[in-house]
């Protein structure tokens, strides 16, 4: 039995459990307020756990792996291996100033106090840029401490930005860029690697399908072979002739931002009839 923990609540907490159901894995829904949960057809066992708490109990064996914030994981300091990056849950950490006061580069934050619930992350940043700053921490409303005297500037999560412009700031310098992460302890006993190869296997295969979508479109014969290289597939486009003479079906996998890149080359050369289609899971 392999041991994951994720949040307890919050958007990772969500998006973690689809993440197990498209894959295949059912989790019991049980008490409003639980801590832990089995899947009925996999070996894996889930705990509920505050998300700055999951690289901690990682590191000390309470559990095997866990999907957490990268930025969670690298504030904790904790040495771990990071198997997979998720593609949810994204964020930017990023340093901001009062809006009436000037930023021209990193140097502007020599002599500065800035606040933060990401003292480690920002302290690395600093002494990787040759910069000297005091660091602030506070646990919450980091966003108010410039107004309210405690600090020059701050670091802290930012998703749209809202938060900075209610409170007179503006995001001047992006250190980081995270998302969710699937983590696991340093090592793990031989049975439970092979549970959590088989759960990688899975976890892939939908994060895959995710970026690509199947297309089928009609083309003139003469253009199939021009469209075969505006179009390739996993090796090369399946071609089924139409019962029109003179006219094929291409069916092919592609990234979806290609597609778009490629629409008009394709109508340019007679395709018709395109269909898009998501993809459920995709095995390479």
């Amino acid at each position: 039995m392999l041991t994951l923990a994720i949040q307890k609540k919050g958007r990772l907490n969500e998006q973690s459990l689809q993440l197990l159901r498209e894959s295949g894995i059912h989790i019991a829904n049980g008490m409003k307020h639980r801590l832990k949960s089995r899947s009925s057809n996999f070996p894996v066992e889930i705990l509920y756990l505050r998300d700055d708490d999951i690289a901690e109990c990682l590191a000390n064996g309470a559990a095997d792996i866990g999907i957490v914030g990268e930025n969670e994981f690298l504030e904790s300091g904790f040495d771990l291996r990071r198997i997979q990056k998720l593609g949810f849950g994204k964020c930017r950490l990023s340093i901001a100033f009062p809006k009436n006061k000037p930023f021209g580069s990193l140097k502007n934050l020599n002599g500065l106090s800035i606040a933060t619930s990401y003292p480690n992350i920002l302290e690395n940043f600093l002494q990787e840029n040759g910069l000297s700053a005091s660091i602030h921490r506070i646990s919450g409303s980091v966003e108010i401490t410039p107004e309210i005297g405690l600090a020059d500037a701050i670091f802290d999560i930012i998703s749209s930005g809202s938060t900075l412009v209610s409170n007179g700031l503006k995001e001047v310098y992006t250190v980081l860029h995270s998302e969710a992460v699937l983590l696991a302890a340093k090592t793990l006993p031989a049975e439970k690697e092979e549970i959590l190869n088989q759960l990688i296997f899975r976890l892939r295969s939908v994060l895959k399908a995710a970026v690509y979508k199947y297309i089928l479109l009609n083309v003139p014969n003469e253009k199939i072979e021009i469209i075969c290289k505006i179009l390739p597939g996993m090796k090369s486009p399946t071609v089924i002739p139409l019962a029109e003479p003179g006219w094929s079906s291409l069916h092919s996998v592609i990234r979806e931002d290609d597609f778009w890149q490629r629409i008009d080359r394709l109508k340019e050369n007679g395709a018709q009839g395109i269909l898009v289609l998501p993809i459920e899971k995709m095995i390479i």
